[in-house]
C-alpha cells in the first residue's frame, strides 16, 4: 500500500503532523490559499448571481505543481486545513484545483497531538459545501465593499484609502466614542468619608444616604454645611451583616477573551497575540519531545471543553493543590447566544505540561501566552473562591454612612488565576450593632463625572463581539488595518481617531447609511451563519447587500463631497473675511487644513477640548513691496516650486512675480547660466529656453512656452 497524502496550509503544521503520522503519510503544505479573487479587478460577475472569478495567487503556481505531483497515483487525499470557514475554503479550492479523479476527505485537526491527529485521520468527513459558501459569501461581500467604495475615497479624498464591511463600522465606533467624549460636559460632585479609630484599629465609611434618598452632594458649600451639621454628633452602628459570597472561576478562553486578556495582562496587541497563539497551536520544538502542539485551535467562540480533558484537569488539581480545590464533577459553561460553537475553547493540549516545565524552552512572548492559557483553563475547573463580605451601616443624624469589607475565607481558583481587580475589599475591626462611635475626621472630596473612556484594543474587541460585528478571528486584522491606514493612532494603549479617520467616517456614514449601520452589519454576520447551516442561499445574502450598495453608490458618485476641492463645513467663521460660507476642512498634499470658499484664505488647525476645529495663527508674511495694479502689499509666499512674490489682494488681484532683484529685500538664488555654445532656443517651437528649479531642488532646462510646449531636459553638466 502506497503512502497517503495529507495537505495542510502551514509548513510548521505539516512538520508537527508528519512527526506523528510516520512514513505511511506524505504531508504537504499549501501555504494558505492557492487561488483567490484577482487583485487588479473586481473579480465578481454581479449579473451572473455574483459568480466569483478566481485566479491563481502570484507565486502559488509552483506549489500547485508540487501538490499535483504529490497527488499523482493517490486515490484518497486528506485535506487538513484549519477547522473553520477559511480552512474549508482552502480545502475546497485545493480539491477543485487538483481535479475530480481523487477521493477527498476533510480532516478536522482541533489539536496537534498524536491521539487527536490519528483520531481525525480515522474519522474524516466530507468537505462542507455550505461552510465553503459562507466563507465565499464573506469574501465577495468584502470585495464588493472594498472595490466599489474605496475608489470613491481615492477620488474624493486620498488615493490608497480603503473601505471595508467590518473595518469601516469598527472605525465608526471609535469615531463616535471620540465625539461622545467631545460632547461630554463634566459635572461637579462631592463625596464625604468619615474616618474612625476604634480598639480593633482604624476604618473608614462613606456617606450613603441623606434621609431616605441616595446621597448626592453637588457643591463644596453643600458638603461643608453637612460636615458642620454632623461634626458634634455621634455615630451608631445601625446595621451589621456578614454574608458568605462565592466568586466562580471564568470559563476557558475564546478568541475574543484571549485577545482581551493578552492586551490587558501582557500588553500584547491582538495581532501579536493571534500570531503567537497560531505558533503554539502548530507546534514548538521541546527538549526530549520534539515538535509538539501546545494548545488547541485558537479561532473559536466556544467555551465548550472535552469531558475527558476536564477529568484530567481535576486529577491534576487534586494532586497539586488538594481535593478541596477540585469540584466533584467538571465545570461546564453555557455558550454565548449566537456562538457557532464549532469546536472547543482554547486550552493546553496537556494539563500536565505546565508553564514551569516549559520555562526556558519557549520564547518569552510564547511562554507568557501559554502560561495565561494554561492558568485560565486549569482555573476554570477549580472550586469557587469563598469570601466573607461584611456590610456596616452607621447612622448619624439624618445620614447613613456605609462601609464594606471582604475577607477571603477560601482561595479556590484564585490560588492559580488572580483577577485583575483586588478581591480583598479591606479589613474591618470587630463591631457590634448599637455601638456608638466618635468620628476622628471628615474627608470631603471633589469629583467630576467622567466621559466614556476611549477604546483600547481589548475594549474595542469586546465592543465588536457584543455588537456581533465581524468574527473574533478577524478582529486582529481589523484593528491592524485601522492603524496601518492611519485612521487611528495608538498611544499608551489608547486608540484615538485621526483627522483621516473622522473624514472617512463622515463621508461613508452620510453616503452609505445602510452599510455603515451597526445593526445591518451584525445582521450580515447572522446571515453568514445561516448559509453555513444551509438555511438560506448565499446569492440571496449578496443581493440583499448589493441592492442598497448599488443605490447609494450611484448617488454618492454625484453627491459625495470632494475634500480636495470643496471640503466639509467646520462651523468656524473665516478670520479674514467673516464670509457667509465659513471655513471648510479640506485635504491637500500636506494634510488637512481650513480654507475659506469666499476669500480663499487658508490655515492649519487643531481641535479644541470639544472637538471643534480651531484655526492656528499664520506666521507673519514678509512684505517686499506694493502691488502696482491695486496698491495692496506684496508678500513672499511659497509653492511646491519655491518662493515667489504675490499680491495680498488675491483672489481679486492675481498679480504674482518671481523673486528677483526688482523685488527689494529678498535674497535671490540666481539660476546658473547655460554653458557657452548650448542652444538658447527650443528646437521644437523656437521660443527661448530658460533654467528653472524642480520640487526636488534640481535645476533643469525648459521651454519658456510652457505649458503649450513641454520640452524639458536636465541641466547640462561638464
Amino acid at each position: 500500500m502506497g503512502k497517503s497524502l495529507l495537505i495542510v496550509e502551514s509548513p510548521a503544521k505539516a512538520k508537527t503532523i508528519g512527526k506523528y503520522l510516520g512514513p505511511d503519510f506524505e504531508v504537504r503544505a499549501s501555504i494558505g490559499h492557492i487561488i483567490d479573487l484577482p487583485k487588479s479587478s473586481l473579480g465578481v460577475d454581479i449579473k451572473n448571481s455574483f459568480t466569483p472569478e478566481y485566479v491563481v495567487i502570484d507565486g502559488k503556481q509552483k506549489i500547485i505543481t508540487e501538490l499535483k505531483k504529490a497527488a499523482k497515483g493517490k486515490d484518497t487525499i486528506f485535506l487538513g486545513s484549519d477547522p473553520d470557514r477559511e480552512g474549508e475554503a482552502i480545502a475546497w479550492h485545493i480539491a477543485q484545483t487538483l481535479g475530480e479523479s481523487h477521493n477527498y476527505q476533510r480532516v478536522l485537526l482541533y489539536e496537534l497531538t498524536p491521539k487527536a491527529i490519528r483520531e481525525a485521520i480515522a474519522h474524516p468527513v466530507p468537505i462542507s459545501i455550505t461552510r465553503f459558501e459562507s466563507q465565499q459569501t464573506r469574501r465577495i461581500l468584502d470585495r464588493l465593499m472594498g472595490y466599489l467604495i474605496s475608489p470613491l475615497l481615492w477620488d474624493k479624498l486620498k488615493r490608497g484609502l480603503s473601505a471595508g464591511r467590518v473595518q469601516s463600522v469598527a472605525l465608526r465606533l471609535v469615531v463616535e466614542r471620540e465625539r461622545a467624549i467631545f460632547a461630554f460636559n463634566a459635572e461637579e460632585y462631592w463625596t464625604l468619608t468619615a474616618d474612625f479609630l476604634v480598639e480593633g484599629g482604624p476604618f473608614s465609611a462613606q456617606l450613603n444616604k441623606i434621609g431616605t434618598k441616595k446621597a448626592e452632594l453637588k457643591t463644596e458649600a453643600e458638603t461643608a454645611a453637612l460636615v458642620q451639621e454632623l461634626a458634634e454628633l455621634s455615630f451608631t452602628v445601625a446595621e451589621l451583616a456578614t454574608k458568605e459570597r462565592k466568586r466562580y472561576p471564568l470559563p476557558p478562553f475564546t478568541t475574543s477573551t484571549l485577545q482581551q486578556a493578552a492586551f490587558n495582562r501582557l500588553k500584547m496587541s491582538s495581532k501579536r497575540a493571534m500570531q503567537v497563539a497560531q505558533e503554539l497551536y502548530e507546534g514548538v520544538d521541546l527538549t526530549g519531545e520534539g515538535r509538539v502542539g501546545l494548545i488547541t485551535y485558537m479561532r473559536t467562540d466556544s467555551v465548550r471543553i472535552n469531558g475527558e480533558v476536564a477529568g484530567e484537569a481535576l486529577n491534576y488539581i487534586s494532586q497539586t493543590f488538594g481535593r478541596d480545590f477540585a469540584p466533584p464533577t467538571p465545570n461546564f459553561y453555557k455558550k454565548k447566544k449566537g456562538a457557532q460553537d464549532a469546536h472547543e475553547a482554547i486550552r493546553p493540549t496537556s494539563v500536565v505540561r505546565t508553564p514551569t516545565q516549559l520555562k526556558g524552552q519557549l520564547e518569552n512572548s510564547h511562554w507568557q501566552l501559554y502560561d495565561l492559557i494554561w492558568r485560565r483553563f486549569v482555573a476554570s475547573q477549580m472550586t469557587p473562591t469563598v469570601l466573607d463580605q461584611t456590610t456596616v451601616d452607621l447612622k448619624v443624624g439624618r445620614c447613613i454612612f456605609r462601609t464594606t469589607g471582604s475577607v477571603i475565607r477560601f482561595k479556590g481558583f484564585l490560588i492559580l488565576y488572580a483577577l485583575t481587580q483586588n478581591e480583598e475589599k479591606g479589613f474591618l475591626p470587630p463591631l457590634t450593632k448599637g455601638l456608638t462611635l466618635a468620628v476622628k475626621e471628615f474627608k470631603p472630596k471633589q469629583h467630576f463625572t467622567q466621559p466614556p473612556p476611549r477604546f483600547t484594543e481589548a475594549t474595542l474587541v469586546k465592543e465588536l463581539e457584543e455588537k456581533n460585528i465581524g468574527r473574533p478571528s478577524t478582529y486582529a486584522t481589523i484593528i491592524s488595518t485601522l492603524k496601518d491606514k492611519e485612521y487611528v493612532e495608538m498611544a499608551q494603549g489608547i486608540l484615538t481617531p485621526t483627522e483621516m479617520g473622522f473624514a472617512v467616517t463622515d463621508l461613508l456614514v452620510k453616503n452609505f447609511p445602510d452599510i455603515m449601520d451597526v445593526d445591518f452589519t451584525a445582521g450580515l454576520e447572522e446571515n453568514l451563519d445561516e448559509i453555513e447551516e444551509g438555511r438560506i442561499e448565499y446569492d440571496d445574502v449578496l443581493a440583499r447587500l448589493y441592492t442598497p450598495l448599488a443605490r447609494d453608490l450611484e448617488a454618492a458618485r454625484a453627491a459625495m463631497v470632494n475634500l480636495k476641492r470643496d471640503g466639509l463645513s467646520s462651523g468656524v467663521v473665516c478670520p479674514d473675511c467673516a464670509g457667509p460660507s465659513g471655513l471648510n476642512i479640506r485635504y491637500g498634499r500636506n494634510g488637512f487644513y481650513l480654507a475659506c470658499p469666499d476669500c480663499s484664505a487658508t490655515c492649519n488647525f487643531e481641535r479644541d477640548d470639544h472637538g471643534a476645529p480651531r484655526p492656528l495663527a499664520r506666521p507673519p508674511q514678509k512684505e517686499v513691496g506694493v502691488c502696482e495694479k491695486c496698491g495692496s502689499p506684496i508678500v513672499v509666499k511659497k509653492s511646491r516650486y519655491g518662493s515667489f512674490a504675490a499680491c495680498t489682494g488675491y483672489p481679486k488681484c492675481k498679480n504674482v512675480k518671481p523673486l528677483n532683484s526688482e523685488v527689494s529685500g529678498v535674497e535671490v538664488e540666481v539660476p546658473p547660466l547655460l554653458p557657452e555654445g548650448y542652444p538658447s532656443v527650443c528646437e521644437k517651437c523656437g521660443q527661448e529656453l530658460v533654467v528653472k528649479k524642480n520640487r526636488q531642488g534640481s535645476w533643469f532646462v525648459t521651454c519658456s512656452g510652457y505649458p503649450k510646449c513641454k520640452n524639458a531636459k536636465p541641466f547640462p553638466t561638464e
